[in-house]
Order: structure tokens, then C-alpha cells, then sequence
């Protein structure tokens, strides 16, 4: 189901926040019909009887979708389309005209036209139309005002949504990027934590400076080691100059260390340091460096059972976590769907050099029903290969969402009988004379447990598999194994 936050896209609800609607029609029959038919559903409605008049008002009257007949008389209505497309080219234009054909649909879409629409029309057609300019324009706007509010020319450091989360994680950013504190960025691989620690950045008093970031995951640890800190010449065999490392590139900028957890323990030893005395040495050399850098550190890891495994340093740990910002899984923040799906529309259009096509209201439902395992990361994906599919078309349905809607969401009938069985079982312990009912805990271990078997089952033994069925990342699947006696060496991983 569409979120609230969606307004109704593409939904025939009424309108509580009063879009306006221009429409232009020499049929003033027509237009009293019209204008009654969109009043019912709430939107406001402004009404021009040729082209002068209509003019008039887009540029007098913020407008949020547009109806136009393409005959005014003896007047042309495509002038009000071609004006519109010069100076207000985020407004909608539907055109209506009862001389349509295939051939004029395709020109006045090429022109700009939003939508098309031939009389004689059912109502029901025409309502649902505006409703998906209405949203569309409006989708627009939010990302262009949020923009603004987080982001810089040049670099996409845009932090979407109008989720409480979200509200909370811009509140984070403005209130910790001035300051020269250590930031941890916590979250699921994909949540979008490089660009928190790119917009802390941009905010603070170092933005002038470099920004520098590192895969700790990605090199091994010697070769991890050499990057961040340098080395000197004759270190090790290859090392034919001195290399002043990360630390030294990042000089009066930030130092982004992008999954810290997998850092090696002889690395996570000198970045204590680092931190403690903002000091550090090349490899091989005994000359203390400056380090003159703000260190931000990014994981998807649980951080407190790595230092319970003995795999992370508690000392470095608490020197991290002064004040982390969490961000949290798209399934968590449905509300913000929407709007990251126009971000991302508008992104892939504009790449690939298309029009950008409409999200019909099929796929945005699929979208919004999605769990999206790989996060942020995953829906950009996918609606760039939908762009790609659409090859051009006004519109992006469905099928174009690859992996998407078909199987985004458990089917209803089937969750109800499971929960229903749970409820059963659950109701024969409440039986006088029956043992006690287990803690909550143990329910919730023995549930878990079993879902992990379900799914490993399911996926054949894939790891990788399992962990998208049940809607998480696979570092983050193996976890669960682990703390459930799973061992993910017994099962097939691909």
C-alpha cells in the first residue's frame, strides 16, 4: 500500500492541501463540468478561456498542473505548452483536445506534455491523470526544497526524506558538522552512510579542505596500513619512495573510514593513537607526523559483539562512539519511498539523456511493498535499469521494475494462517493447568531460529540467497547465524 507520505499518488482521494488546477478550454460548458468534477476531490481550480488569459495566470498564479485544450477557437493551445515548457517546465501540461490521434499524442508529448487525453473522456481517466501530475510536480518540489536545505553545487551531499529518522539524521549533521568531533555512521550496507559522512563535511569548517575515503574491507592488512599512514622509503621491497598515505592526503580536510569494523587489530592500534594524541608514523620510519585530518568511521557491523568476539578494540570503540548517527533500513522509512524514487527518476533521465517517464501507480505500490534488502543503493538500481526498460516511454510500470512486484511482499492469506498458528500455539499455554508460557526472549530466539532454517531451506542452502529473501544484507544474515548456533560453513554459500 502507498504511504501517507505519498499524498495518494495516483489515488482518486480527495485533496486536503489544495493543488491548483489551470484549465484552459474555450468550452465553457466543458469547463463548468470539469471545474465541478475536480472541486469535488478537493484540488482548487482556475479557469482561462484562450491563450492570452492563461498566460496571464502562469505568471501570476503558482500553478500545480495544468489542463489544456489544444483548440481555443481560432487560437492554438500548443502556445501555452510551448510557454509553459520555457518558464515553469516542473508544471504538468495534460492536454485535451477532441481532434486526437496517435500521431498528434506523440508531438505534443514530444513538446512536453505531461499526459494526453481525447474526448470524449471518462471522468474517472482525467482525475486519475491530474493526480499523477499533481504528485509528480510535487515529488519534484520536495527534493528540489531538501536539496537546498542539504546539499552543495557540484556535489550530491542531498540527504532525502521526511521521515522522523531522517529529520533526525539532518538534525545530527547540523548539529555535529560544525564542531571537530570524531562521528561513528552506523547502518545497513547501501543506507547511504558515505553521504552523511560527504554532507558533515561539506557543512563543517573544513569543507575548503580535501575529503578522503577508504574501504577498510577492501585492502589487506599491510597494504591497509601503507595507505592510511604512508611509508617510507626502503619499508618493505617495492617501496622505492616515501608515500606520505591517507592521513597526509587528507591534510586540513576529513578522513572517511568507511567499514571501520573490518580494519585489522595492528591498524585499529594506531588509529587509537591517531585519535589520542593526533599523532601518527610511517611504516618503516620513526618520524612523527601531524595529523591534522577529522576522522569519520562507517560500519554495518555490530560494533559491541565484535568487541565481544575479540575481533574490535573496546578502547577504539569508545573513542568512536561519542555520538553516533544511525541510519536506518529503507523498510523502515517507507514514507521517504516516493520521494527517493523521483531523486533517482530524475537522476537516470538526465544521465542517459530521456525525458524523465512518470512512475505509474502499479509501481509505485510494487516499490513501496518492496522490502529492499540493499537499501538505498538497491532502489537507485533499480529505477535506473527501469528508466533503461522504458526506452523513452512516458510512463514506468511494473515490468520494468526488474525483481520487483511480483514477489515484493509475503501474500496476505499465507502470513494470516502463520499468524494465526502462532496465536493457536501461543493460546495452549494460557489453558488452566498448562506450563507457563516461555519469556518473551525465548519466543523470539526459538521464531528467529526457526526463519533462519525456513530460509536457508527456501534458498537451497545460499547464504546470499537466504539473506534476500529475509530482507537483510548477507554480513548481517551471517550475524544472526552465528548468535543462533547456525554455522554458515554448513550451509552452501555462492
Amino acid at each position: 500500500m502507498t504511504p501517507e507520505i505519498s499524498r495518494g499518488a495516483a489515488s482518486l482521494s480527495p485533496v486536503t492541501d489544495a493543488a491548483r488546477i489551470l484549465l484552459v478550454d474555450d468550452d465553457l460548458e466543458m469547463c463548468e463540468l470539469l471545474t465541478l468534477r475536480l472541486s469535488s476531490r478537493g484540488y482548487r481550480v482556475l479557469t482561462a478561456h484562450n491563450v492570452f488569459d492563461a498566460l496571464r495566470l502562469i505568471g501570476s498564479e503558482p500553478i500545480d498542473t495544468i489542463l489544456l485544450d489544444l483548440r481555443l477557437g481560432t487560437e492554438d493551445g500548443a502556445v501555452v505548452l510551448d510557454n509553459v515548457r520555457k518558464r515553469t517546465p516542473e508544471v504538468p501540461v495534460i492536454v485535451i483536445t477532441a481532434h486526437g490521434s496517435i500521431e498528434t499524442a506523440v508531438n505534443k508529448m514530444r513538446r512536453g506534455a505531461f499526459g494526453f487525453i481525447t474526448k470524449p473522456f471518462q471522468s474517472h481517466d482525467l482525475l486519475q491523470q491530474v493526480a499523477h501530475a499533481v504528485e509528480s510536480v510535487r515529488l519534484r518540489r520536495e527534493v528540489a526544497g531538501l536539496r537546498r536545505v542539504v546539499g552543495t553545487a557540484g556535489t550530491d551531499t542531498s540527504i532525502i526524506g521526511v521521515s522522523p529518522q531522517i529529520e533526525q539524521v539532518r538534525e545530527l549533521i547540523a548539529r555535529l558538522a560544525p564542531t571537530e568531533a570524531t562521528v561513528l555512521i552506523l547502518g545497513e550496507s547501501g543506507t547511504g552512510k558515505e553521504l552523511v559522512a560527504r554532507a558533515i563535511h561539506t557543512l563543517s569548517p573544513r569543507s575548503s579542505g580535501p575529503f578522503v575515503a577508504v574501504n577498510c574491507a577492501a585492502l589487506a592488512a599491510d597494504l591497509l596500513e601503507s595507505t592510511l599512514f604512508g611509508h617510507a622509503k626502503g619499508a618493505f621491497t617495492g617501496a622505492v619512495a616515501d608515500h606520505e598515505g591517507l592521513f597526509g592526503a587528507a591534510r586540513r580536510g576529513t578522513l572517511f573510514l568507511d567499514e571501520i569494523g573490518e580494519a585489522p587489530p595492528s591498524v585499529q592500534a594506531k588509529l587509537l593513537r591517531v585519535l589520542q594524541e593526533r599523532r601518527y608514523t610511517r611504516v618503516g620510519s620513526t618520524a612523527e607526523q601531524e595529523a591534522d585530518v577529522r576522522i569519520l568511521a562507517a560500519t554495518n557491523r555490530d560494533l559491541r559483539q565484535e568487541i565481544v568476539e575479540r575481533r574490535f578494540r573496546e578502547d577504539l570503540f569508545y573513542r568512536l562512539h561519542i555520538l553516533p548517527i544511525v541510519l536506518p533500513p529503507l523498510r523502515e522509512r517507507v514514507g521517504d519511498l516516493p520521494l527517493l524514487a523521483q531523486q533517482f527518476l530524475q537522476r537516470a533521465a538526465a544521465r542517459y539523456g530521456v525525458p524523465a517517464p512518470r512512475l505509474s501507480k502499479e509501481a509505485l505500490d510494487a516499490i513501496c511493498a518492496h522490502t529492499w534488502a540493499g537499501n538505498v543503493r538497491e532502489l537507485a538500481n533499480a529505477i535506473e535499469a527501469a528508466v533503461l526498460l522504458a526506452c523513452g516511454g512516458d510512463e514506468i510500470r511494473v515490468e520494468h521494475l526488474v525483481g520487483i512486484g511480483t514477489t515484493a511482499a509475503t501474500p496476505r492469506a499465507a502470513l494470516d494462517d502463520f499468524t494465526s498458528e502462532i496465536a493457536r500455539l501461543l493460546g495452549q499455554y494460557a489453558a488452566v493447568g498448562a506450563p507457563a508460557l516461555p519469556s518473551l526472549r525465548e519466543a523470539r530466539d526459538v521464531l528467529e531460529a526457526a526463519y533462519l532454517d525456513a530460509a536457508l531451506k527456501k534458498a537451497g542452502g545460499s547464504v546470499a540467497q537466504a539473506a534476500r529473501l529475509a530482507g537483510r544484507n548477507r554480513t548481517d544474515f551471517y550475524d544472526l547465524l552465528r548468535r543462533h548456533g547456525r554455522s554458515p560453513s554448513a550451509a552452501r554459500s555462492d
